[in-house]
């Protein structure tokens, strides 16, 4: 019994490791980088009252390149900024599909006045 619970839980192991090896690929991620970017714009809001930041967000991505969740894992500093860093994802669409299957991957979202 032990032994089919090892194998078990070494598979569930596998499946996690080789899934956040995917969102590394270099091809892959720029992808994704790309198509956010295409969409990003500097919230009014926060260009009137000279907010900068850079947010953490990591993206859930199905199988078939579908987002699936996102989360804010590092703030801005800027409530208007995170919201924004949460929604700008969502405007994309569908995403590239990982090699390998759904993935995450975390992603920065830089917003700086010039």
């Amino acid at each position: 019994m032990k032994k089919n619970a090892l194998f078990a839980l070494a598979v569930v192991a596998a499946s996690f490791i080789s899934s956040a090896a995917y969102a590394e690929n270099p091809a892959w991620r720029s992808a994704v980088m790309k198509l956010i970017a295409s969409k990003q714009s500097y919230p009014p809001a926060a260009e009137m009252r000279g907010d900068e930041g850079t947010a953490q967000v990591k993206l859930t991505i199905g199988a078939g390149g579908e987002l699936t969740e996102v989360e804010l894992v590092q703030k801005t500093g800027s409530l208007v900024l995170d919201r924004e860093a949460v929604a700008l994802p969502k405007r994309v669409g569908n995403f590239p599909a990982p090699p390998g299957g759904g993935t995450t991957v975390t992603i920065p979202m830089v917003w700086r006045l010039q």
